[in-house]
């Protein structure tokens, strides 16, 4: 229903990513550049951005309409030139109006307590999603400001409570997996009058394909997160 991406780019030869896998899947999407904020001038930004012929941000792509969205900047926590930002979604459901996030953050507490203040300051009657990559793993303080200080809930390590889970550092031309770290994330960010409920979570997009010659490809250096989240709070009488 749902797809949260990261560092999603856009080049004169590539095109826009997340709109062109928007588009073969049938969903909507934003996009939220985060490269192309290194100064805060507009003019100069989409200038150096032209140049570098690049731009990297999260992006949404949703099943649904998306009816509104909002990007807001990250503190830079000491890096002048590391830009980041939050994209957040709001989409059209059967079942209501439903609040998506997604980031990338550099792994510092500085920035995650910043996304956790900003996602509780959205936060309505029923739950919200947090996807993302955040350079941190499970048990440091970044992830801490998210799961012990802000009450969010990782939806893999609540399906898994033993798998380690690992998601990055694929090199992508290795026949065999080198991923070392859990860094991605989904996130359930409990409502006030509905907590929602993780179903199920997984790891996946952890396997290559035969490119010809011998040689594999993996998806990304990443691995990806699936979860299935119960976001809306059955009929009552039933469960």
């Amino acid at each position: 229903d749902v797809v949260g991406l990261q560092e999603a780019s856009t080049g004169r030869g590539r095109g826009n990513v997340a709109a062109r896998l928007a588009a073969q899947l049938g969903f909507h999407h934003v996009y939220a550049p985060a490269s192309s904020r290194f100064f805060g001038n507009n003019g100069f930004d989409r200038v150096i951005a032209f140049l570098l012929n690049f731009t990297e941000g999260p992006a949404i792509l949703s099943r649904f309409p998306i009816i509104d969205w909002q990007v807001d900047e990250l503190p830079r926590c000491g890096r002048f030139m590391d830009s980041r930002v939050l994209l957040s979604a709001t989409l059209q459901t059967p079942w209501g109006p439903f609040r998506v996030f997604s980031t990338h953050t550099r792994g510092d507490p500085c920035q995650t307590q910043r996304v956790a203040e900003l996602v509780r300051n959205g936060r309505g009657s029923l739950p919200s999603v947090l996807l993302g990559d955040l350079n941190a793993a499970e048990g440091s303080a970044a992830i801490a400001a998210l799961t012990e200080d802000a009450g969010f809930v990782d939806a893999y390590r609540t399906a898994n409570p033993t798998l380690p889970g690992p998601t990055v550092w694929q090199r992508i031309e290795e026949p065999a997996p080198t991923v070392m770290r859990r860094v991605d994330y989904v996130f359930v960010v409990p409502g006030t009058k509905f907590s929602g409920r993780v179903l199920s979570s997984q790891v996946i997009l952890d396997a290559p394909r035969q490119v010809g010659d011998g040689k594999v490809l993996w998806p990304s250096d990443h691995y990806g997160v699936l979860a299935l989240l119960e976001v809306f709070p059955p009929p009552a009488g039933k469960q």
